[in-house]
Formats: C-alpha cells, sequence, structure tokens
C-alpha cells in the first residue's frame, strides 16, 4: 500500500511558465477555430438538422492550440481520433442503446483501444464516441453520418485554423509529424 501512495506523490518537474505571446497564440487559435466550427452551425448546418460542434471540441482546442508539441495534439491523431470514435460510438449505440451505462463505458473503452491500435490517440474521441451514446435526438438521429459531421468535419476546420494560427508566430511550428 505504501508503494501505491509513494508512485502517486509525483515528484517529476512542474512544465514551464509560458510567454505572454504563447499565451496570445494559444488564445486565438482557439477562439478562431471553436468560433469558425460554431459559425458554420449556426449558420449553414443548423438549418439543416445538422450539427458541427460537438463539446470534444474543447478539449481538442487545448490541444491543437495550447499543446501543440504534444503528439496527442497532432493531425493524424486530431482527425483520425475523431472519426475512429465516432464510427465507435454510433456502432456500440445502435448496438447496445437500450442499456446507456454499458453502452456509454463500452464506446469510450473500445474507441481508447481503436485510437490506441492506430496510433491515432487523441483523448476527445474518448468524449466524441460518448458524445455518441449519450447525445441528443439530435445527435442520434445523424447515424452513421455522425462520424463525419460533425467529427471529422469539425476537426478539419479546426485544424485548418492550427495549421494557419500556430505557423504565424515566430517561435511555433505545427505539426510535428503526420
Amino acid at each position: 500500500m505504501f508503494r501505491l501512495i509513494e508512485k502517486m506523490a509525483g515528484g517529476g518537474i512542474r512544465p514551464p511558465k509560458l510567454s505572454a505571446q504563447e499565451l496570445f497564440w494559444s488564445w486565438c487559435g482557439s477562439f478562431l477555430g471553436i468560433g469558425a466550427v460554431a459559425l458554420l452551425h449556426e449558420r449553414v448546418l443548423a438549418p439543416y438538422d445538422l450539427v458541427m460542434i460537438i463539446g470534444s471540441f474543447g478539449a481538442s482546442a487545448v490541444l491543437i492550440y495550447g499543446a501543440i508539441t504534444s503528439p496527442l495534439a497532432q493531425p493524424r491523431n486530431l482527425l483520425g481520433g475523431h472519426l475512429l470514435s465516432g464510427f465507435v460510438g454510433v456502432g456500440v449505440y445502435q448496438g447496445l442503446g437500450q442499456f446507456p451505462w454499458l453502452a456509454a463505458a463500452l464506446a469510450v473503452s473500445l474507441a481508447i483501444v481503436v485510437m490506441q491500435m492506430t496510433r491515432t490517440l487523441h483523448p476527445p474521441g474518448g468524449a466524441t464516441a460518448l458524445i455518441a451514446v449519450i447525445g441528443s435526438g439530435e445527435i442520434h438521429a445523424l447515424g452513421w453520418l455522425y462520424p463525419f459531421v460533425p467529427a471529422f468535419s469539425g476537426a478539419l476546420v479546426m485544424l485548418l485554423v492550427a495549421l494557419l494560427v500556430n505557423n504565424l508566430a515566430p517561435e511555433r511550428r505545427y505539426p510535428l509529424y503526420w
């Protein structure tokens, strides 16, 4: 038991304090990225009962605008994580939606394993799978469209903004790899 407690004590080094310029670019990217997806949702897709923005994009914004060197923030992980997790979530919901607790747990767990197997691990992907299960009737009505709109297409819009904003700053470079 003592060993377990000892492991939880931490002891690593905290990340360094960020410069005002770094904070500025993170803010700009997240504002423009989420703003673009929300605007597309409101002005283009909502009138057709389609969804463009989901909660997991907030967490993606943290990674692709605020932690751009993380392997979890790279384009392959962003796009693949949302797309694959969307498919997992829809499949689990369609098969086990009558058991919400089981569908929720299975969707997230399977999404993690699928992302690990495909080297597309993106933590917000777990939320994308979960949203497919616990989301609104509007989300459920999308069916197999959900992995594409909003999961992949919204992530793609955010990626395009990340490519632009993250490379405008002289000290930033994104992506590290595809």
